[in-house]
């Protein structure tokens, strides 16, 4: 959840919370009975209807909706177009070295299918198989607070039953009859808050969150295949814009010229280290050959002892 959705969310329910507090007090509106009727009666339709692992990854998938921030699909372009410009100037196996940073699971798997060489068409299937599993993950955990929602209400009118019938039944007793009225409305109050406050709006986020990453995944499985078919990296960038909204859109082809930039730059100061380094090696391996113990040279006769042997005359 963002800062400023926190900070709606806080200021709302200070107002909302405000509301009971100017109406009589806040402890006006608390009855332990009335909560415990409802709570009970909803984990126990929830423990009838899903098995406790479910129920337990629902509520971890709801605490990552709120908790951690999911990357955009202009994050996600960014990503793609720097993987893309990577593999054209340094090959796709530069690529590697990349995979061991990538944190998120379904990227990190595109890009080891792009390293191991696999066809266009093995991606696909391999990287579809895994948005559908996904999204029925995410479905099943959104139905489940989709059933509390649902049961909360009924419940919170059970209680209100409990209350009439405790009213009832002590029609002639007065404490008794003080005691009942709290439960018969708090407990209605109770159902309607906890549905249309906080369970709908859980199950709302996670079906928000999940459309959200599905774009993010179709971008990648997308941007992926591109650069296996070894695509232009501008032709990439247009394709990918084409998911962003149009105010998104602006800023993308100075962002892929100033990546490739910086790549091609840093791949002639490599060329450059590298020459230099051999240059050196072939500056000390020739050092080392003068350095080498040096070998005899021929000894000079002096002149004067030279004799010339006239030429026995021919013929």
């Amino acid at each position: 959840m963002s800062k400023k959705n926190m900070l709606g969310v806080l200021l709302c329910t200070a107002i909302f919370v405000g509301g009971f507090w100017i109406s009589g007090g806040l402890a006006v509106y608390w009855n332990l009975a009335a909560f415990l009727i409802v709570a009970a009666g909803l984990f126990t339709a929830l423990f009838m209807s899903y098995p406790f692992e479910r129920i337990r990854t629902a509520f971890l998938v709801a605490r990552s909706v709120y908790a951690e921030r999911q990357p955009t699909p202009d994050d996600i372009v960014r990503i793609l177009l720097e993987l893309s410009v990577k593999s054209r100037v340094e090959g796709v196996l530069s690529l590697e070295a990349v995979r061991q940073k990538i944190a998120d699971p379904f990227l990190r798997n595109a890009v080891t299918f792009l390293v191991d060489n696999y066809k266009e068409r093995d991606i696909r299937e391999f990287l579809n198989t895994e948005m559908s599993f996904f999204r029925e993950r995410r479905q099943q955990s959104e139905r489940v607070f989709q059933t509390l929602a649902k049961a909360a209400p009924a419940f919170g009118v059970a209680g209100s039953v409990i209350g009439l019938i405790g009213m009832l039944s002590g029609i002639n007793n007065t404490q008794a009859l003080v005691s009942s009225i709290p439960v018969a409305f708090v407990s209605t109050l109770y159902g309607v808050v906890l549905s249309n406050m906080i369970l709908a709006p859980i199950a709302e986020s996670i079906n928000f969150n999940t459309g959200a990453e599905m774009l993010n995944q179709k971008l990648i499985m997308e941007g992926i295949i591109a650069i296996a078919k070894e695509q232009n990296s501008h032709r990439l960038e247009k394709k990918l814009t084409s998911f962003l909204s149009p105010s998104e859109r602006a800023g993308k082809t100075e962002l892929l010229k100033s990546i490739t930039k910086k790549y091609i730059t840093r791949q002639r100061q490599a060329a450059a280290a590298k020459a230099e380094e051999t240059a050196e090696e072939a500056r000390v391996a020739s050092g080392a050959f003068n350095d080498a113990v040096p070998m005899p040279q021929p000894r000079e006769m002096p002149a004067q002892n030279l004799r010339l042997t006239p030429m026995a005359r021919m013929g």
